[in-house]
């Protein structure tokens, strides 16, 4: 349900970049610009598919809107990490598979408190809009580094780069889904007794 309190905010100001996220884990409106559209589409397609609110506002420097999607990735991972807060009840892992036309990704996803990312994606074109291909395992890494979780998103199938695009995100979102849901228990799901 919306306003359950998962809610983390990042303002992010640099010489590059200015940027405002907001990130409702239980729901919410979701609100979009980044100013560079596919990214927008993207990121609106993982909100719709973990069920996250998102809000985001985004300018970069116009240096190939490399500063921009990096950065946006990276105020997605912190607003991630804070509104997990301790954690306390979440199923912690997350596995799933998506297709989308010709194209298969896997997503594994822990909660972990540990920052790894293994992105075995190829695409067969170097732009999806204003969106270099190259950008988007930055923007994973980014994303991963910044909240603190392990993710695997390898593709299994798919030569057209927009739908492997879009399915590695809605991997990621589903699995994710499945990473954040409360469960009965009030514990964190580690023997360590805290993941931070």
């Amino acid at each position: 349900m919306p306003g359950g309190g998962r809610i983390g905010a990042v303002s992010r100001a640099t010489s590059e970049t200015t940027i405002e996220l907001t990130i409702d884990l239980d729901g919410g409106p979701v609100e979009v610009a980044s100013s560079v559209d596919f990214l927008d589409h993207m990121l609106t397609a993982f909100a719709k598919h973990s069920g996250c609110g998102l809000r985001v506002s985004a300018a970069g420097d116009g240096m190939d809107n490399h500063h921009v999607i990096e950065d946006v990735g990276i105020a997605l991972g912190k607003a991630i990490h804070q509104a997990l807060g301790e954690k306390r009840g979440i199923e912690r892992f997350g596995s799933v598979m998506v297709p989308l036309d010709e194209a298969l990704v896997a997503a594994s996803l822990d909660i972990s408190g540990r920052p790894y990312l293994n992105f075995q994606v190829q695409f067969l074109r170097e732009d999806l809009g204003a969106l270099p291909t190259e950008m988007i395992g930055e923007f994973f890494r980014a994303v991963t580094d910044n909240a603190k979780i392990t993710l695997h998103l390898v593709q299994m199938n798919g030569h057209v780069a927009h739908h492997v695009c879009e399915a590695s995100f809605k991997a990621f979102a589903r699995a994710f889904a499945q990473a954040k849901r409360v469960g009965p228990s009030a514990d964190v799901p580690s023997t360590k007794g805290v993941i931070e």
